[in-house]
């Protein structure tokens, strides 16, 4: 018999989405674990481009190498999952298209990284999310329940906290970028608005309150680097990004517990 994903994720979400490690041989039980993982799809394709020009910079802080190689299995795991749970004909097909995107980036992604490829990359990538933005919020549809409308959100502060990330990580390595300034201040403002919703939820519970007080704290880096000319250190930019991963991960995961109380 499988276990049920809300049985175990509690204790290994944050792990698995720091190290890469599948939570993805169970199965879905619910249609807000459904949004929950659909939107961690998002996440990972901005994650993959981070850890490409980590790996990119030959920076091994956080061993991005075996990240991506992780991150590449578990978005393939991901995908299968969803396309078994839904029944639904619209989001299917949705799944089905993210997949025909998937294998020529995936084949880029599984190569050494090389920064005349990485602008193209970046924007396929790009394509990529939207393709998994647009399956997320057909689950979300799928699910019509507030809790659900408020996982997809909170789900996205993950795939925000790695784009915003990646975009430094770009820069970083030296890749020219005429758009870095107004891509960056987008993501960032979804950021800032999207927080400031989930801070005036009414689903919030005590411990829900404390993490994205957590969240707002280490986003304070990221508005303080977006005023300034000056370049970070990557290790910097990992780190504050995965602090902030990690706890909108928890936070997600604590909303997604509400539908079973």
């Amino acid at each position: 018999m499988k276990l049920k994903v809300k049985k175990i994720i509690s204790s290994l979400s944050v792990i698995s989405v720091l190290n890469g490690s599948s939570l993805y041989a169970v199965e879905i039980d619910s249609s807000t674990e459904a949004v929950n993982i659909a939107g961690k799809q998002r996440m990972f394709t901005q994650r993959m481009l981070k850890d490409y020009a980590m790996v990119g910079m030959k920076n091994t802080f956080g061993k991005p190498d075996e990240d991506l190689k992780k991150i590449i299995e578990n978005f393939e795991d991901a995908t299968s999952l969803l396309l078994s749970y839904t029944k639904n004909n619209d989001t299917k097909k949705s799944i089905e298209h993210l997949k025909i995107l998937w294998e020529p980036l995936k084949k880029t992604l599984s190569e050494e990284p090389k920064k005349e490829k990485v602008s193209i990359l970046e924007k396929n990538l790009e394509t990529l999310l939207k393709a998994a933005d647009d399956m997320t919020q057909l689950f979300a549809k799928e699910s019509d329940k507030v809790s659900g409308k408020i996982v997809n959100i909170s789900g996205r502060q993950r795939m925000l906290s790695q784009k915003m990330a990646g975009l430094y990580m770009l820069q970083v390595w030296g890749v020219e970028d005429p758009q870095f300034k107004v891509k960056l201040d987008e993501t960032m403002h979804l950021f800032k608005t999207s927080l400031d919703e989930l801070e005036k939820s009414t689903l919030n519970t005590k411990e829900i309150t404390r993490l994205l007080t957590k969240v707002k704290r280490a986003f304070m880096f990221f508005e303080m680097m977006g005023k300034s000319n000056s370049k970070f250190v990557p290790t910097l930019i990992y780190k504050k990004s995965n602090d902030i991963l990690k706890n909108m991960n928890s936070a997600t995961q604590a909303y997604v517990a509400l539908e079973t109380k």
